[in-house]
């Protein structure tokens, strides 16, 4: 070929190439460059880029509160475990007699009742306060009697953080 017929051959390619069909995003062809409004792209990416954003903040929020109530949750349940052994410690105080009580051992059993309270507390534990008091149906539960006071508490009842997890049980007079 000809030097003239190369050079002509050579920029009939690059025609060809600025006439490309181009994609638009949503499958149509744009037949050139320019013809693409990218000031509709931008606004369209940023209304995609703002609802994905939108989408895992959503996420985060959701994600946290699981958490929340997993660790609520597990500690119920920790809690649950562990109270008996609490009753268990505070009646084990009842039942021995006065000239014990007054001894080193029983002051350091009755110590360590209080820090266990004291740590309950803290957990947001609450021990539900029924001798003496009028009787109720949503904190305690009777296990004798007929009244509306309540004469002794058998068992002591709960509430974490405002939720009874454990009715007091009780007699009334």
């Amino acid at each position: 070929m000809s030097e003239e017929k190369k050079h002509k051959h050579k920029h009939s390619h690059v025609d060809e190439d600025k006439n490309l069909d181009i994609e638009n995003g949503e499958g149509e062809k744009v037949e050139d460059a320019e013809e693409i409004n990218w000031e509709e792209k931008a606004k369209e990416f940023e209304h995609k880029y703002k609802l994905a954003l939108a989408d895992y903040q959503n996420l985060l929020k959701r994600t946290a509160g699981e958490k929340q109530e997993f660790a609520k949750f597990a500690n119920e349940q920790l809690i649950m475990e562990i109270l008996p052994v609490y009753d268990n410690l505070k009646v084990s105080m009842d039942h021995i007699d006065e000239a014990a009580k007054q001894g080193g051992w029983a002051q350091g059993i009755k110590y360590v009742i209080k820090q266990f309270a004291d740590v309950l507390r803290m957990v947001g534990i609450e021990e539900i306060e029924a001798e003496g008091k009028d009787f109720d149906h949503n904190t305690m539960e009777a296990l004798e009697g007929q009244g509306e006071k309540v004469k002794k508490v058998m068992k002591s009842g709960y509430k974490l953080r405002e939720k009874v997890i454990v009715p007091a049980k009780v007699i009334l007079e």
